[in-house]
């Protein structure tokens, strides 16, 4: 590590800005060897700041500064200091023009912030610090100013320029170049700044606001897949409907766009008008995009429109406050994908996610609040502790509040602080206002780190029909928090009789560490149905019979809490046969565990979706958050035993539900209905495969080359390469790369497949992926298919004894970080959880996690997430 380590920042320091910026205008020159920049800056003091301050401006060091001037006056090397990403003029009016030409290098830029070059296409992604990389600008999100941008490019290479906001001009100039310019009338912050220059093709649409104002929708993308953006538009026009009709939101300027790029850190970005988006996130097309990669199109396509008010038009005070936008937009993008979709298949989907990452977050070195109280660097915020723990953070206070005042709440907010940067304590200040309620208890959710724990216990008095749930709650330690206050949450339950008759439903609200609800009137022992809807992100202890849960799995009527019972009676069938594994004693399947499961195959009145997620195993991963001490290989056998003890026992019911599934799929459609069919008719070919009998490879060969979709084609490709069948599996990874080598985002999967496989040998195939023409280590997705997939998907392969995995992936973190250190801080995540595992293991990643941080130089990125996960 370089004697220079990087210092961290805390929230309790915020001060505001100095200096306002009220109008930016920005003059892009975009060249094959550079890019210049010229920023003229309208500045003033803010009388908010208190002292008067020297005017400091941020700029990457790598920047070259060629002119700097004064309302016209040029500034001399003695007017101002630049050091350590700062240039600082101490001596300024209170009000000036400042104008600052800076030369880029986008074509080497290779971290994928500010301005690159992506396959010959120039573009920005300025969230969260990446615009002081462009030019130096009070870089944060509380400075806020109109922008007004013009890109000058060579017209036949660059056909297409755009920027933020409405064109307002545009011509010819000298050598075959031309221009554009763009204003955007809204301030923004900077790092909502967007460009974008190239070749690029488009499909074109328009919306009707409720208003009647007429908006035009622009999606680019490069020519070869003009085909596959159909679906992105209409998932675009949805959203703009729901958001009006949900939350009473419009559209505010002329023009919508999207653009399709492929070399991208993040999904997308929320850009003012002007959204970028990874092209794995717009494009979709039945032959070459899954079912889960159109839904994905769709859910990201809508979140990144809502961010136009709950984060453009609203946006963050300062960076701890990142959850003001993400969580709450992903609330609402998760809300929208529930009303496209299945409700409960969608919930079940997001708390799937939070169990198993989320959680591990909060246990892990990295665990910090909703709402941080400090950071090194910001790009290590982008969490899903920021995101989904945030998002239900919000959907906690619309079950407290219900869903007419969170309206009401959400409205105050956006029309209080409009064109603001607030913090989240405005957005429940927002919600306190409008429903007369006292949330001060409820913030510690954004202050306080870790996944709250509620015992649960009852008792049941038959003389006199009183029933009593008992609870409490508790929060273990976390970095730099040893002691947790009780949270407020709302715990949403239901008490069923035997038969499955439900007796009465409510929303009780935990405040004390604990509390004692009673029922009365209540005519037998009934069985709770706890945490229904998952209604608050917490971990819950109640001691439930075999047959309680198998009650709940045949009657609840929550169908998350059906499914969560059926979870929770396979997680303990599955820690049984661990233990079993590990004493060296035969592993045994359940035959309730068969019946029950018989039942709900033979059940053709049942929603297909949901009994798909009510017959999927818990992921190794899950398991791994569930276990005390991780040991991998006995987790991986006892699932894998029973994921073939109940193939075998329910080998005609899966053959039946297939068949049955296949009869109705009908021709491809992504609607929620057909998405259903074939996601239980592939959990069904999963376990057939899983029997080991050559009948269902065949099957799965039939599939793989007749199926006109690629959820089908992939589904029995992977099922077949992570089967037992291993040379019909090299034959069809053939045949899928020869049909598919000039799709870069089916290739990404091709990657993904073989880097996930737990066959002997993985390590020795990643590393020779790694060379091939396929992967380019530049690309993020590529980055992220071969190496995630082998080290986040191939748990058993990824931690062989003899941490050869560790090395592998260290080795490249350490390369990564030299290239693109965003992306090398994200990757390493697997090995930050050292202390979960076993000692051998242990010691092994131990080991490579401080070989980094002997490293002589690392970035703030990796640096942080290293020197956090050694203490």
């Amino acid at each position: 590590m370089s004697a220079q380590q990087p210092h961290a920042i805390y929230l309790e320091d915020y001060q505001p800005p100095a200096w306002r910026v009220e109008r930016t205008a920005l003059r892009f020159e975009l060249e094959e060897e550079q890019a210049l920049v010229r920023a003229q800056l309208s500045i003033s003091i803010n009388p908010e700041a208190g002292s008067r301050q020297a005017l400091e401006l941020l700029g990457d060091d790598e920047i070259e500064l060629q002119r700097l001037s004064i309302d016209g006056e040029v500034l001399c090397a003695s007017d101002y200091a630049r050091a350590d990403g700062r240039l600082v003029i101490p001596n300024v009016p209170d009000s000036f023009t400042l104008e600052c030409v800076t030369r880029l290098l986008p074509q080497q830029n290779t971290a994928l912030e500010g301005l690159y070059k992506s396959d010959g296409m120039f573009c920005t992604q300025c969230e969260a610090e990446g615009f002081r990389r462009i030019t130096f600008f009070p870089d944060r999100p509380d400075v806020m100013s109109v922008f007004t941008t013009t890109l000058v490019a060579d017209k036949t290479r660059y056909p297409v320029l755009l920027s933020n906001g409405n064109p307002v001009a545009s011509g010819d100039a000298d050598g075959g170049r031309h221009w554009v310019t763009w204003e955007d009338p809204w301030p923004k912050p900077s790092y909502l700044f967007a460009l974008v220059a190239g070749d690029l093709a488009l499909v074109e649409d328009h919306y009707t606001t409720a208003s009647g104002r007429e908006v035009a929708l622009r999606i680019y993308a490069e020519r070869k897949d003009l085909d596959k953006l159909d679906h992105a538009m209409v998932s675009l026009k949805n959203a703009m409907r729901w958001d009006e009709q949900v939350y009473g939101r419009e559209y505010d300027l002329d023009i919508y766009m999207i653009v399709a790029v492929d070399f991208f850190n993040m999904g997308a970005m929320e850009n003012k008008g002007l959204n970028i988006f990874n092209t794995s996130c717009v494009l979709a097309h039945p032959q070459t995009t899954t079912d889960a990669a159109f839904q994905r199109v769709e859910a990201v396509v809508a979140h990144e429109y809502f961010h136009n008010w709950s984060g453009n038009r609203v946006t963050c005070r300062d960076w701890f406050q990142l959850s003001l936008k993400e969580g709450f937009t992903v609330f609402r993008d998760a809300e929208f994908s529930a009303d496209m979709n299945s409700r409960t298949v969608k919930r079940i989907e997001d708390v799937t996610l939070l169990r198993t990452a989320q959680f591990a977050e909060d246990a892990g070195p990295m665990a910090h609040p909703v709402r941080p109280e400090s950071y090194i660097e910001i790009s290590n915020f982008y969490t899903l502790t920021v995101y989904e723990k945030g998002a239900e953070v919000v959907r906690m206070l619309h079950t407290l509040l219900g869903p007419e005042l969170f309206r009401k709440g959400s409205d105050l907010y956006f029309e209080r602080h409009d064109g603001q940067a607030v913090t989240t304590d405005d957005f429940v200040r927002a919600m306190e206002d409008v429903s007369g309620r006292d949330l001060s208890q409820f913030r510690r959710w954004y202050s306080q780190a870790g996944t709250p724990r509620l015992n649960v216990s009852d008792q049941y008095d038959a003389e006199t029909g009183c029933y009593e749930l008992h609870v409490s709650q508790s929060c273990p330690p976390s970095p730099g928090q040893e002691h947790k206050l009780p949270y407020h949450l709302p715990l949403a339950m239901g008490l069923l009789a035997d038969d499955g008759t439900e007796l009465c439903s409510r929303v009780l609200e935990l405040t004390e560490e604990e509390q004692v609800f009673r029922f009365e009137g209540i005519p037998s022992r009934p069985v709770p149905s706890l945490l229904r809807g998952f209604s608050a992100p917490v971990k819950l202890d109640y001691a439930y019979t075999d047959q309680q849960l198998l009650m709940l799995l045949r009657h609840d009527t929550d169908g998350f809490n059906r499914w969560d019972a059926g979870q929770r009676l396979s997680v303990r069938l599955l820690q049984q046969q661990t233990e079993a594994w590990c004493r060296g004693e035969p592993m045994q399947c359940e035959q309730a565990l068969v019946d029950a499961w018989r039942g709900l195959l033979r059940d053709e009145n049942l929603d297909p979706a949901m009994v798909a997620q009510l017959l999927r195993l818990p992921s190794e991963a899950q398991l791994s958050e569930l276990a005390d001490e991780i040991d991998v290989i006995a987790i991986h056998e006892a699932r894998e035993f029973m994921r073939t003890a109940l193939a075998r026992a329910l080998e005609s019911e899966w053959l039946a539900v297939y068949q049955r599934c296949d009869a109705a799929s009908g021709t491809y459609s992504p609607d929620a209905a057909s998405i259903g069919l074939r996601s239980l008719k592939n959990l069904a070919l999963e376990y057939l495969i899983a029997t080991g009998r050559e009948p269902w490879l065949e099957l799965a060969r039939q599939q793989f080359e007749q199926s006109d979709n690629m959820t089908d084609q992939q589904a029995a490709l992977s099922l077949v390469v992570h089967s037992g069948f291993r040379e019909v599996g090299a034959e069809l990874l053939e045949a899928f790369y020869l049909q598919w080598q000039h799709e870069s985002l089916v290739m990404n999967q091709w990657l993904a497949i073989q880097a996930s496989d737990s066959a002997p040998g993985a390590l020795e195939r990643v590393v020779s992926l790694s060379r091939h023409p396929m992967f380019d280590m530049r690309n993020p997705n590529k980055l992220r298919a071969l190496i995630g997939g082998f080290c986040g998907q191939n748990l058993v392969q990824f931690h062989a004894e003899d941490g050869s995995g560790y090395t592998w992936l260290a080795d490249w973190i350490l390369k990564l970080d030299r290239q693109n250190p965003q992306v090398a801080a994200r990757l390493l995540t697997p090995l930050t959880r050292w202390k979960r595992y076993e000692p051998v293991r242990r010691a092994l990643m131990r080991d490579q996690l401080q070989r980094m941080m002997d490293t002589a130089e690392l970035s703030a990125d990796v640096y942080e997430v290293v020197s956090k996960s050694l203490v």
